[in-house]
């Protein structure tokens, strides 16, 4: 049996958003994402997200989804947690989805504001309530206003932390007083954790509890000292790592999946393959990705800025 879950102790840091590795006939690559979900492991991660932004969640059967769940659970083996995206526009969708999640072995979801239908604050805070009333699993809610052009309000976040499912947030929104404005109205142990890379920095600095990330499946250690740095009051040298990861930070942030993908198969981690309507870069956007990718590893020397600890090339 699993350890109860205590997101104090979990939920946070930097936690990888995996993409889901594909074949050149467009099937999962399982054995490809088996080796990210264990890389994340020897990392020392807390947890790792599955089949959500960065996983192409919108181009998913129900079957692929669970099966890209089952080897996340297995591969952690307790040692880490699984989220699994669980998010839909529809109500008895994302029910649906977040019991096979359930089944699955998950240990929490992560399930974001309905797209597309715009519905209001109350169909917003009526279809959270009704996902948690159908499972036993922690709820991280996410909120995207960029893609799902409806914000989860302050206040409807508020009354729906009151709910003991409710755990968490990722909160994507770009806006990094958030976490410092919302922190006195939200019980204890309630976790903020920002869904933008390119932000998150100052997130945290502002008392967000770590970030739900893209970057962090490129250079996991990298991110791991750069959230040390910001808990121990070190910003500078936080900073100065921060500014390594930029460049391909923003490339993530612009181009999304398909720059991941290739980013992880110049280090020879999997295809770059993504699925429609997804396409690859195009040759520019990889010579983008693959200098970026090149500053990062370098060889220049980063103890100092990793509060005395050495961040070694292989980190990336």
């Amino acid at each position: 049996m699993k350890p109860p879950l205590l997101p104090a102790t979990w939920l946070a840091g930097y936690i990888a958003d995996l993409p889901t590795p594909l074949d050149d006939r467009d099937r999962l690559d399982l054995v490809a994402f088996a080796k990210l979900c264990a890389r994340q492991v020897d990392a020392g991660a807390s947890a790792i997200v599955v089949g959500e932004t960065a996983g192409e969640a919108s181009t998913l059967t129900p079957v692929e989804h669970e099966s890209l769940l089952r080897v996340a659970v297995d591969v952690a083996h307790g040692r880490l947690r699984v989220i699994a995206g669980a998010g839909s526009n529809s109500t008895s969708q994302a029910i649906a989805l977040t019991r096979r999640a359930e089944q699955a072995g998950a240990d929490a979801v992560l399930s974001v504001v309905p797209y597309y239908n715009r519905p209001m604050q109350a169909g917003i805070h009526a279809h959270f309530q009704a996902i948690a009333a159908a499972t036993a699993l922690p709820i991280i809610l996410h909120d995207v206003p960029s893609r799902t052009n409806r914000e989860l309000a302050d206040d409807t976040l508020v009354q729906l932390a009151e709910s003991k499912p409710f755990i968490g947030l990722r909160d994507a929104t770009g806006d990094v007083t958030r976490a410092m404005r919302l922190q006195s109205r939200l019980p204890a142990g309630f976790r903020l954790l920002s869904g933008d890379d390119v932000t998150a920095f100052a997130f945290i600095a502002n008392a967000g509890d770590g970030c739900i990330s893209m970057i962090s499946n490129l250079a996991p250690e990298l991110c791991r000292a750069i959230f040390a740095n910001c808990r121990q009051g070190r910003l500078q040298s936080a900073r100065y790592l921060q500014d390594r990861l930029a460049p391909l930070t923003a490339l993530l942030s612009r181009e999304g999946p398909a720059a991941l993908k290739y980013a992880l198969c110049l280090l020879g981690l999997m295809s770059p393959s993504t699925r429609l309507p997804m396409v690859e870069l195009a040759d520019a956007a990889k010579a983008e990705v693959a200098r970026a990718l090149a500053e990062i590893g370098d060889d220049e020397p980063a103890s100092a800025a990793a509060g005395g600890r050495q961040v070694p090339r292989q980190t990336l």
